[in-house]
């Protein structure tokens, strides 16, 4: 029996993914969460074998959620969900030791299989996500430039940026100006778009 947990914020999706695996002999939803600062915890209590992670957690990122989970409780093995839109992601998760990366419009059948996969060692990566991020490539900015620009994503203004990441006014707009410079963007708001859209934020 292949123990598996999901995480997905959006309720209607997340009960469809449990309905989905309930169907299969072989596999028991142990969890289901809606929050990625939850995901850790709940690992740590269940012991699932596989655990499903949309992208797009509240609280925590799925992505983040996978790097502690590979840390804390590495016999868990991760499965993303993701958009097609979002092709940089798929560099980030295969830093963190992610397994699995399907697309959320793929058939039912890939994240059953992808799971079965996954929970024998394998690693499962829709090809189509592959291809576009080879063709997007990786980050262009610093650890610290993408630290600024997904804080200026939020809508605080300079100051507070500087405030909260300990740093001058000046430098945090010598890292946005760099930012968008180095992604091709005309201001800041056009930084944020074709950075949140290739997956780099």
């Amino acid at each position: 029996m292949i123990r598996v947990l999901i995480a997905e914020d959006m309720h209607m999706i997340r009960s469809a993914l449990v309905a989905l695996l309930s169907l299969e002999d072989d596999m028991e939803v142990v969890a289901e969460i809606e929050r990625g600062d939850e995901v850790l915890a709940t690992a740590l209590r269940t012991g699932p074998d596989v655990a499903v992670l949309d992208i797009d957690l509240p609280g925590l990122d799925g992505l983040s959620a996978a790097e502690q989970l590979s840390a804390r409780l590495p016999a868990c093995r991760t499965l993303v969900l993701t958009g097609l839109s979002q092709p940089g992601n798929l560099l980030r998760a295969l830093k963190v030791h992610v397994r699995g990366f399907i697309v959320k419009d793929a058939p039912a059948h890939s994240l059953t299989d992808g799971i079965r996969r996954i929970a024998r060692g394998e690693r499962v990566i829709d090809p189509e996500l592959v291809a576009a991020a080879l063709e997007t490539g990786s980050s262009p900015l610093t650890p610290r430039e993408t630290e600024v620009l997904r804080a200026a994503a939020t809508g605080i203004r300079v100051a507070q940026i500087a405030t909260d990441l300990s740093l001058s006014q000046a430098t945090v707009r010598n890292y946005l100006s760099n930012a968008i410079s180095k992604v091709g963007a005309r201001n800041r708001i056009d930084a944020i778009r074709i950075s949140r859209d290739a997956g780099w934020l």
